[in-house]
């Protein structure tokens, strides 16, 4: 199991004996991992999300389960993509004028404000 890494944190499951048994869990994360995620059947473009035809349908998609079909995928973990967040910020610190620290930007807000009420 030296190339399977968690399908939820992405840890190396190298320490792990094979086969997945049912009630194993990763060690940095504690997910479960026989699950339908981390099974190469596991496919959310099809029907039930399993490309296997005759596996039951498993509701729960990451808890663990008796699926006799049960196969881990090494490519199950997927890092969460940051570089949309990352654009996002940048057109809002654009549209707005930059980016600027919190308690700057909250101090000059409030004596602005004093300034316009005239509390100097």
């Amino acid at each position: 199991m030296e190339d399977l890494h968690c399908w939820r944190c992405g840890a190396s499951l190298a320490e792990l004996t094979p086969p997945i048994e049912r009630r194993d869990e990763c060690p940095a994360c504690r997910a479960q991992l026989y699950v339908c995620r981390f099974c190469e059947f596991y496919d959310t473009r099809v029907a039930k999300h399993c490309r296997e035809p005759v596996a039951d349908e498993v509701k729960d998609k990451d808890r663990a389960n008796f699926c006799g079909y049960f196969k881990p995928n090494p490519h199950a973990y997927s890092p969460a993509d940051q570089t949309g967040a990352h654009k996002a910020r940048s057109e809002l610190d654009a549209l707005f004028g930059g980016a600027a620290s919190t308690s700057s930007s909250s101090s000059s807000a409030s004596d602005a404000l004093n300034k316009l009420f005239g509390k100097d």
